[in-house]
């Protein structure tokens, strides 16, 4: 129950506070508001479509309606329908990786090119560059630990498009006493301080734990850079370089938006000598989880990951069907994390088989680099595909294995609780639901020993 709490706290409380605002002095406004955010989200869906030359997705799996066209399948005898999985190791005209040179020089590059133009969508070539302002600053206590809580703004020029503004918002909170450059964790998520709720369960955060080892503990908030959904593609940072105007099959989606945010985080702490920026991880639950794997494999700048429940769209592969499909992907629901390029994939007669790549050489860019691949117990996190999650990480071990790394040592599943940690590449269930929290002592421990102490 205390899992089910820090959920509805973390992620659906301004929500609710501003829905039963709006509710309470204007009746059925928050349902117009839904209705209105969804036909423009259709809408939009329906004019990629176009552009692509498609008439219709096929449906996803949907867990909550018993008369669904399609319910998701949990049975692993049939959760295998397609044989063969590419081979992170072989290029595409079918030469051999041999060496971490040739990895470097030509498998990386095409598998990233890839991963741009048919799944995630390229970063347009105007993105904006972004100033950086401490909107404020104040000395804080977490826990028995003086700290400093320093709150930011990512202000993106946008001479282009004066019309849209971006301002990213983030947070960076550190020890006091902090002597040095320190190391950073980063997360995708919510900003403290916001919200506060009475009676909470008293559970250590993870930026208490972070602080606790004289760590910095910074949070990005993903709504402030690109809106999480359809309707809002016109607008945020993917709107600014479309000056307004509609994606094309090619452009970003806002999983790509997400990490290209984060990566502008890292860019300040290159800039502020009380961070070491050359030792920062990243972190993100769900579709931050997600967001997170497209950073860590993207952006070679970040040391390390925690991926924590990721599924479809992160470190599941897409030639599973098991629990989410690639299906609820190229739907209006989850189009908009994605390329437009990636929908047809969900049309007749294409299939996740026909994908030139799969999710665990995404998790193969992100050798040798340290990587946690997280899940929480089957009854709470099976949507998200946990043996799937295990498999791609299984499969991603030869390259971290080239590259002098190491992965996992098994392709056993481990179990609840008994982490696979010994090599940069690990996997960890743990009890508990859809988040990380169980994880993050696990996590910690292992920065600090492949990252910090390095």
């Amino acid at each position: 129950m205390k899992y089910l709490f820090r959920f509805l706290v973390a992620a659906g409380a301004a929500v609710v506070l501003l829905q039963q605002t709006a509710a309470g002095q204007f009746p059925g406004m928050a349902r117009v508001n839904r209705d209105s955010l969804r036909a423009l989200t259709v809408a939009d869906h329906a004019r990629m479509l176009a552009q692509l030359g498609l008439q219709e997705v096929r449906p996803g799996c949907d867990p909550n309606n018993p008369d669904a066209v399609r319910k998701p399948n949990y049975d692993e005898l049939a959760a295998n329908p397609y044989l063969y999985y590419p081979d992170p190791l072989t290029t595409f005209s079918g030469r051999k990786v041999r060496n971490a040179r040739m990895w470097w020089k030509e498998r990386r590059p095409e598998l990233l090119r890839v991963f741009e133009d048919e799944i995630y969508g390229r970063v347009p070539d105007n993105a904006p560059a972004v100033r950086w302002e401490v909107v404020q600053e104040e000395k804080v206590i977490m826990e028995d630990i003086p700290c400093i809580r320093r709150e930011l703004a990512g202000v993106a020029d946008n001479a282009a498009c004066p019309g849209i503004s971006v301002r990213i918002q983030a947070q960076v909170s550190w020890p006091e006493a902090a002597e040095g450059p320190v190391p950073v964790i980063m997360e995708f998520g919510f900003m403290l301080g916001s919200f506060s709720f009475p009676g909470a369960p008293k559970t250590k955060s993870w930026q208490q734990q972070v602080v606790e080892r004289g760590w910095a503990a910074a949070v990005i908030v993903t709504g402030s850079i690109q809106a999480d959904g359809g309707y809002g593609l016109r607008e945020g940072i993917i709107g600014l370089c479309n000056r307004g105007g509609d994606r094309k099959p090619g452009d970003w989606g806002a999983l790509r938006a997400w990490s290209w945010g984060a990566s502008r985080l890292l860019d300040y702490f290159e800039t502020e000598p009380q961070f070491d920026a050359t030792k920062v991880a990243i972190e993100g639950v769900s579709r931050n989880g997600k967001a997170a794997l497209v950073t860590l494999a993207f952006d070679q700048r970040f040391a390390a990951g925690l991926i924590a429940s990721s599924g479809e769209g992160g470190a599941a592969p897409w030639r599973r069907d098991c629990g989410e499909s690639l299906e609820n992907l190229t739907s209006p629901d989850e189009y908009h994390w994605m390329a437009g390029n990636f929908i047809k994939y969900g049309c007749d007669p294409l299939t996740p088989d026909d994908l030139p790549v799969d999710q665990h050489e995404l998790i193969a860019l992100c050798a040798p680099r340290p990587c946690l691949i997280s899940s929480g117990l089957f009854e709470h996190d099976k949507w998200q595909d946990l043996t799937g999650m295990f498999l791609a990480t299984v499969k991603a071990t030869p390259v971290y294995e080239l590259l002098g790394a190491g992965g996992l040592n098994t392709d056993l599943y481990p179990g609840t609780d008994v982490g696979l940690m010994d090599n940069a590449l690990a996997f960890r269930q743990h009890h508990g639901g859809h988040e990380s929290g169980p994880n993050w002592p696990y996590f910690l421990d292992f920065f600090d020993h492949f990252v910090v102490r390095k």
